[in-house]
């Protein structure tokens, strides 16, 4: 019985975990004027690496602060709906 008790709280874990993750993603609407690495991040549901990786592919323009990194919303949406930068 106890095998099946542990099966139940790992199960249950994973649920709150997904919902968690449900909750953190955001809208196009609800993306700030300038974007962090982490915005992107949760906007498509990526991990942290994949999302440094993005922004430091080139693929669209980015502005480096020290060591933080800023996009323009309206660069990242273009870049997301296929236009050119």
């Amino acid at each position: 019985m106890k095998k099946l008790d542990r099966i139940r709280q790992v199960e249950m874990r994973i649920r709150i975990i997904e919902v968690i993750k449900m909750e953190k993603a955001i809208s196009k609407d609800d993306l700030p004027d300038v974007l962090e690495v982490q915005d992107i991040q949760r906007f498509l549901s990526i991990g942290r690496v994949q999302a440094y990786e993005l922004v430091n592919s080139g693929a669209f323009h980015v502005v480096k602060i020290g060591r933080r990194i800023k996009v323009s919303k309206d660069v990242f949406i273009r870049w997301l709906e296929g236009a050119a930068g």
